[in-house]
């Protein structure tokens, strides 16, 4: 019946004085069933007992000896040769299919592990007809596994000379941090059953043109898969930079606006009601800051508005491109003295992207960022289809409509508001089980957002409405 009902909120605060500091709700009268008051300041998610466990479980180690393990293969070029057991990518494949492989049979069933190839033909940066494989560990959901949450790493690496194929490349902070970091979730996450479908994957070809990336997303639109979110972990090794900067504690998260994937028209429609802060990559970094900023992470994510960064790119771009929310987390402060560097020793002062120049610690941090934001999406109800706001009259009221999910655990929905200035939601209003509801705020003041409750507490991402006629 939830459906089909609506509610009516009504605010203290008129609408001439939205912008004021002193935004309030009017706490509604029990018999009026029309919710609670909204408050200052959304809250945070904090991490329950289960989530602390799990971020408790993330071994620095474990991480420590992937990153070591996977540079030793010398170098893992995307055209070095793939049927050596102990050097290149192909000796580097196999050995993540086996640790994945091992993870996935402790699982209970859970898990699943692929190697996902194909042929790519000459191409930008692929000289010869040259195999691309996938390693990718698929955890099932148990009661939406239709919903879909990605985590990968490339495992691919390069050395100054990307069509270099044959020199030591170790990559160790590109990207085999990321590698460790999937493998680690993966082993985590694979222990406990999860609401909505977990995939961790580690990629190949990124270095010569995100070719991997690009066939896991092909791979997920043909089948039609309900993604809601791709994080790519790509040069997360390091809090140190090569001008003696240090953050330790904050992680890079890069955000894109305007989707590429959207139509001109689209994206005129978008601008022309000022959602280009409120694409759907921009809402999942929203969210990983709210679950991801806690005394079990000891981490500050820092959203950075752009899709990456300056002569850049990486695997969360060909999903964007395909219309999935996807963002990249990356290292505040880059090592370009190290990074992408061919092994050498100068003056006694040894260079290249060696182990030895990681901060395993922030790895481990990193992780549980990448962890608490999985987790906590895996187990909340999905983010929700259909938003519209009604523009069909002229009023000083906002008329916000969605779909209804039938996944199990759903517990209702919430408005989620701000000032058009500012970069966080700051209000949120309890709707209930409900497809509609009337906010006493102008649509042309403010930014609304709605996002899905579970029964067991845990939020959505919010979704922004389209106008709707």
């Amino acid at each position: 019946m939830g459906q089909q009902r609506s509610r009516r909120i009504f605010l203290s605060t008129t609408a001439a004085a939205v912008s004021a500091a002193a935004l309030s709700a009017t706490p509604a009268r029990a018999e009026d069933g029309i919710g609670q008051e909204a408050d200052r300041g959304v809250p945070r998610q904090r991490p329950d007992r289960e989530l602390r466990a799990i971020l408790g479980e993330i071994d620095e180690g474990r991480i420590e000896a992937t990153v070591r393990r996977l540079a030793a293969f010398g170098t893992r070029h995307t055209l070095s040769t793939q049927d050596d057991p102990v050097r290149g990518i192909g000796a580097a494949r196999d050995w993540i299919f086996a640790e994945l492989r091992g993870i996935a049979e402790r699982s209970d069933g859970r898990m699943t592990v692929e190697l996902q190839s194909y042929v790519q033909g000459p191409a930008s940066r692929i000289p010869v007809a040259t195999r691309i494989t996938n390693v990718v560990a698929t955890l099932k959901g148990a009661t939406s596994p239709e919903r879909v949450y990605v985590v990968s790493g490339h495992y691919d690496s390069r050395c100054s000379d990307v069509m270099d194929a044959t020199s030591d490349a170790p990559g160790a902070d590109d990207d085999a941090s990321g590698v460790a970091l999937a493998l680690e979730l993966a082993r985590v996450l694979s222990r406990r059953p999860t609401g909505a479908t977990l995939v961790f994957a580690a990629l190949a070809g990124e270095e010569q043109g995100l070719y991997g990336a690009r066939h896991l997303a092909e791979q997920f639109k043909a089948a039609g898969a309900d993604l809601q979110a791709m994080f790519t972990n790509d040069i997360i090794g390091s809090s140190k930079a090569d001008n003696g900067a240090r953050d330790p504690h904050t992680i890079r998260l890069f955000a894109e606006g305007v989707p590429s994937s959207e139509t001109p028209q689209q994206a005129n429609v978008r601008r022309s009601v000022g959602g280009e802060n409120d694409s759907t990559s921009r809402q999942l970094a929203r969210f990983v800051r709210t679950v991801g900023e806690n005394e079990s992470t000891g981490m500050t994510v820092r959203v950075i508005y752009r899709r990456d960064r300056y002569l850049r790119g990486g695997d969360h771009i060909p999903f964007l491109e395909l219309g999935y929310p996807a963002a990249r987390f990356t290292e505040p402060n880059e090592d370009f003295a190290h990074q992408h560097q061919d092994v050498r020793v100068e003056n006694g002062k040894q260079f290249g992207d060696l182990p030895e120049f990681c901060d395993f610690p922030y790895i481990a941090r990193v992780a549980r960022v990448n962890a608490a934001a999985l987790w906590s999406l895996g187990n909340a109800p999905g983010t929700p289809k259909g938003v519209q706001v009604r523009t069909d009259q002229l009023t000083n009221q906002t008329n916000l409509v969605w779909q209804r999910a039938t996944e199990p655990g759903l517990a209702g929905y919430e408005v989620l508001w701000r000032e058009t200035t500012a970069p966080e939601w700051t209000h949120v209003i309890e709707a209930g089980d409900v497809t509609s509801a009337t906010v006493n705020l102008s649509k042309d003041n403010v930014f609304f957002g709605i996002r899905a409750v579970g029964t067991n507490g845990l939020r959505s991402p919010a979704a922004f409405p389209a106008p709707a006629t």
